[in-house]
C-alpha cells in the first residue's frame, strides 16, 4: 500500500509525496484514507483493471487502487465538476485557487456565490477553497442547495497542494466521471468490475444523522434501494464491497453476505470525548482470498 503522507510521524516534502502517489485532494466526511490499512486484506486479490465507485467523495479507495479503467459517480455536481476541472485543466485550476485568502469575510463572500453564475473552472476553484477553509472540511447544503458550512478558523490551511493535485489529475485521466444517482453504476456493471459503495451511513441514533451533502437526504428507503443495487451487481458477476454503520437495519439488509467489522475514528462531533473508534461494517459478495484472473480484461 502506498504511504499516508507521513514519514516517522513527520510530513513529507512535495518531492517525497510525488513518489508515493496521489492522495485524496479534499477533506471529506467519512473519507476512507485512514481505514485503508484495515481495507487492504478485504480488497479482491486479483488484478483490478475495472473499477466503479458511485459515492466517490474524496476517492480514497480509487486513489489507493489506481485502476486502469475507473468510473467515478456522485450526486454532488460540484464535486464531479471539481474532479473534471482538475483532470482536464489542472494548471489553470491551481493558478485560480492560489488567489483565495484565509479570511472570514472573504470566505463568506465566496460561499455566497451562486455556482450557476460561475464557469466550470471558477466553480471548481470555489469548491476546493470552501472545502479547505470551511469547518472540518464539511460540504453541507441546505434545502435550497446553498452551502452553509461556517468558516474554519484555521491558522494556515493548505488550500493548494500543487504536487498532489497534479498527481490526482494524472490519476483521473483514465476515469469516467458521472454526476448522478448511485444507480447509474448499473450502466457499467459488467462481469468482473470491482464496485465499492460508500453511501451516507445509516444513523446509529436519532442525533447521528448527517446526509446533507446534497439538497436531498439519504433515508432508509435509499438504503434499501442501495441494498437492491448491491444484489443486482452481485447477480451480474461484479465484485462488490459496501461500507456502512453497524446497525441491525444494515445487517438485515445485507443478510447472507460476508460482514466484517472495522474500527473508524469519529471526526464530526462537538465533544472530543466522542471522537474515538466506532464500529463500521464492510459487506462483500466475495471472499478476501478470491483469485479470478479471468475477470480482469
Amino acid at each position: 500500500m502506498k504511504g499516508n503522507g507521513l514519514r516517522n510521524g513527520q510530513a513529507l516534502t512535495e518531492d517525497e509525496r510525488a513518489t508515493i502517489g496521489p492522495r485524496p485532494p479534499l477533506k471529506w466526511v467519512g473519507g476512507k484514507w485512514g481505514l485503508l490499512p484495515q481495507f487492504e486484506p478485504l480488497l479482491p486479490r486479483c488484478a483490478l483493471r475495472r473499477y466503479a465507485e458511485p459515492f466517490v467523495g474524496g476517492g480514497a479507495v480509487f486513489f489507493r487502487l489506481l485502476p486502469e479503467n475507473g468510473v467515478l459517480i456522485d450526486k454532488n455536481e460540484e464535486l464531479i465538476n471539481f474532479y473534471c476541472a482538475l483532470r482536464d485543466s489542472a494548471g489553470a485550476l491551481i493558478g485560480h485557487a492560489r488567489r483565495h485568502r484565509n479570511d472570514r469575510n472573504y470566505y463568506l463572500s465566496v460561499r455566497a456565490m451562486n455556482p450557476a453564475d460561475l464557469d466550470p473552472l471558477e466553480r471548481a476553484s470555489r469548491f476546493l477553497y470552501l472545502n479547505k477553509a470551511g469547518y472540518n472540511g464539511l460540504w453541507r447544503v441546505n434545502s435550497q442547495g446553498k452551502h452553509n458550512v461556517p468558516f474554519g478558523r484555521y491558522e494556515n490551511p493548505r488550500i493548494v497542494d500543487e504536487a498532489n493535485l497534479r498527481l490526482v489529475s494524472e490519476a483521473l485521466k483514465t476515469a469516467t466521471l458521472v454526476a448522478g444517482d448511485f444507480q447509474r453504476v448499473l450502466d457499467y456493471a459488467t462481469p468482473g468490475v470491482f464496485v465499492y459503495l460508500d453511501p451516507p451511513y445509516h444513523p446509529v441514533s436519532q442525533t447521528a444523522n448527517f446526509t446533507s451533502y446534497t439538497a436531498g437526504s439519504f433515508n432508509e428507503a435509499d438504503q434499501r434501494r442501495l441494498a437492491e443495487v448491491f444484489r443486482k451487481l452481485d447477480e451480474r458477476g461484479c465484485l462488490v464491497m459496501v461500507s456502512n454503520s453497524d446497525t441491525e437495519f444494515i445487517r438485515r439488509e445485507y443478510a447472507g453476505y460476508g460482514i466484517q467489522v472495522v474500527k473508524a475514528r469519529r471526526a464530526i462531533n462537538c465533544r472530543g470525548d466522542r471522537r474515538g473508534p466506532v464500529r463500521e461494517l464492510v459487506i462483500r459478495n466475495y471472499a478476501s482470498s478470491i483469485r479470478q484472473e479471468g475477470i480482469t480484461g
